[in-house]
């Protein structure tokens, strides 16, 4: 891993880390418009770590029933009742979605982009964003929202509609025992015990088709593109159109702008932590959009895995390194 940034002559990894932080920080401070990628690996660097002792504490009695080792696998598991499947998704949800940011991560990416002309999009389904003070018209959440319910079977008066999940799920996690504090961070009181079912009538159904419910999640084709979905969808490729770049990707249907072809502000693509889940969102169109507008800048943040296609080396800013310590380096730097 490269080492964080320093004053003075580095050497080694730790000079190459140094001198990608000088140049994303000029990037960032000559760019006239940002377009920022979040994925998994940003989420990561703000805590919201799906293994470990975070874990252990919510689903540690899941994980010895069952043997799996982290909340992404407990996700897919087939569970027999939706009593206890409900029990998982409720904790899953409330601790990634309705409790705090473990970290002041996003906090710090939003100073570093305050008073440019910025849109963030993502595959992240926290609303961490948003709780972290990003403008919510200049975000586009491509995935869904742990935030939000969808019908199992969206048909009839339930197509292209989702609801909100925050009353139930609160219902549910105080159902199985825990406690919630002010903040919504999810307590396990002294010597009670926590059940890993719900009360059967907390199972939620859809008031519109009688369906029972599941979350917003893209995992196959019902999927629900509600009409907030395709109002970001739409800001985002406007925002593209904007500054002179045809975007890229599956989603871009929604957006009727053309490209202001006399645009010559110079733009940053800024991506952060995306992974080869779901390249085909953000990482391939930002290097594609790189290569076909000249006055872009790639940047890619990602531990282990900042890469760039020769196209674009000259114009890429390539940090292996760890998010959460790169962003507080490079604002340290940056206010100096």
């Amino acid at each position: 891993m490269m080492g964080r940034y320093f004053d003075g002559q580095g050497e080694g990894l730790n000079a190459e880390y140094s001198d990608g932080l000088l140049k994303l920080g000029k990037a960032l401070s000559e760019a006239d418009a940002v377009i920022i990628g979040a994925g998994a690996g940003l989420s990561t660097a703000a805590g919201f770590t799906y293994t470990g002792e975070r874990f252990e504490t919510y689903f540690g009695d899941f994980a010895k029933k069952y043997g799996f080792e982290d909340m992404y696998s407990g996700g897919f598991y087939p569970y027999r009742t939706l009593e206890e499947y409900w029990a998982f998704w409720s904790r899953y949800i409330w601790i990634n979605r309705y409790a705090p940011i473990p970290s002041d991560v996003y906090e710090k990416l939003l100073n570093l982009v305050r008073g440019k002309d910025y849109f963030v999009l993502t595959t992240n389904v926290d609303h961490a964003l948003i709780k972290g003070g990003f403008d919510k018209k200049r975000l586009f959440y491509t995935q869904g929202d742990y935030g939000l319910f969808q019908s199992v079977r969206p048909h009839g008066s339930s197509k292209g509609r989702t609801y909100d999940n925050e009353a139930i799920i609160r219902r549910m996690v105080l159902d199985q025992g825990y406690a919630i504090a002010g903040d919504g961070t999810l307590m396990i009181p002294d010597k009670a015990g926590i059940r890993m079912t719900v009360d059967t009538e907390l199972i939620p159904v859809c008031p519109d088709d009688g369906e029972y419910m599941v979350p917003n999640l893209r995992s196959d084709d019902t999927f629900v593109e509600d009409q907030g979905w395709h109002r970001a969808a739409g800001r985002y490729g406007d925002f593209l159109a904007q500054h002179g770049i045809r975007a890229q990707g599956f989603f871009t249907g929604d957006s009727s702008m053309e490209p202001d072809r006399a645009y010559r502000g110079r733009i940053l693509f800024l991506e952060l932590g995306v992974g080869s889940n779901t390249p085909g969102i953000i990482k391939y169109p930002f290097w594609q959009m790189t290569a076909e507008n000249k006055n872009a800048v790639y940047a890619c943040l990602n531990m282990g895995e900042a890469i760039a296609p020769r196209k674009i080396l000259g114009r890429s800013i390539l940090i292996n390194a760890d998010i959460a310590a790169c962003l507080e380096d490079l604002q340290e730097k940056m206010t100096r």
